[in-house]
């Protein structure tokens, strides 16, 4: 295990005037190691997110990633352009909907092909050859490299999507209700997807989700939140089989009632 956390956030507070979205957050992520978030609607999760990833600016806090160097930066305190950067090279950000996180108008090929284009790599036949090695990772028929995205059923638009995160091969993930609004059935091949990828590439990721389900199969450690603070955290089967905060056991019992 490396020496330092791969992200190391104390202190995160986001306030929406009176409103308190995050409270004190403080957690370590490390190399290789996939954090589930869970708590109802309204919890601070999806908020807390954003603060993470630079897209929302925090109160107070620290979030400190540390870069392939060695180099330690503070999020918080980044500049727009910096943020950007690492955005394009670092960091994945897979999105609820994911059309959010695609570029509706260019082809499959086109939208797994742009990072690595922003990245620098000019030469045609390099990407191209990349867009097909991932969307055969993802599940999608090399066929429909040319196709656009809006002529893929849901599940396969958020294969899509997770292939143009990963083609860089970033050593972060933020994942936003990943699995939200597909058929139970597309979720389940879904998630043996990320499970399988998460896996082989030794990402570390950090999974907002309300699915309990979800969160035991992708996370090796669960943060509970409500109404901004967190409750509870600890080993992700420890936390749903033996919760110890009033809030998590009545969240654990409320998904085993038939």
């Amino acid at each position: 295990m490396s020496e330092r956390p791969l992200l190391s956030v104390r202190g995160l507070t986001k306030r929406f005037g009176d409103h308190v979205a995050c409270l004190d957050v403080g957690f370590d992520l490390w190399p290789g190691e996939v954090l589930g978030v869970v708590g109802e609607s309204g919890s601070g999760k999806t908020t807390l997110l954003a603060c993470l990833s630079g897209r929302l600016p925090a109160c107070a806090g620290r979030v400190e990633f540390t870069l392939r160097d060695g180099q330690v930066v503070n999020v918080v305190e980044l500049s727009e352009a910096m943020r950007r950067k690492l955005a394009r090279s670092d960091w994945g950000i897979v999105r609820q909907d994911p059309r959010d996180g695609l570029r509706l108008d260019v082809t499959a090929g086109a939208n797994v092909g742009e990072p690595l284009m922003a990245l620098g790599v000019r030469h045609y036949g390099r990407v191209r050859a990349a867009a097909l090695e991932w969307l055969d990772k993802v599940e999608i028929d090399g066929d429909r490299i040319d196709d656009l995205p809006a002529t893929f059923s849901g599940g396969m638009q958020q294969r899509l999507q997770i292939a143009r995160n990963l083609v860089t091969q970033p050593r972060l993930v933020f994942m936003d209700e990943p699995t939200g609004g597909l058929d139970v059935s597309v979720q389940a091949r879904l998630l043996d997807l990320l499970r399988g990828l998460v896996a082989d590439l030794g990402l570390s990721a950090i999974v907002v989700t309300h699915d309990l389900a979800v969160a035991r199969l992708l996370s090796h450690r669960l943060m509970v939140m409500r109404r901004g603070e967190v409750l509870e955290t600890g080993l992700t089967d420890q936390v749903l089989d033996d919760p110890q905060h009033p809030y998590t056991q009545l969240l654990v019992s409320s998904v085993l009632q038939p």
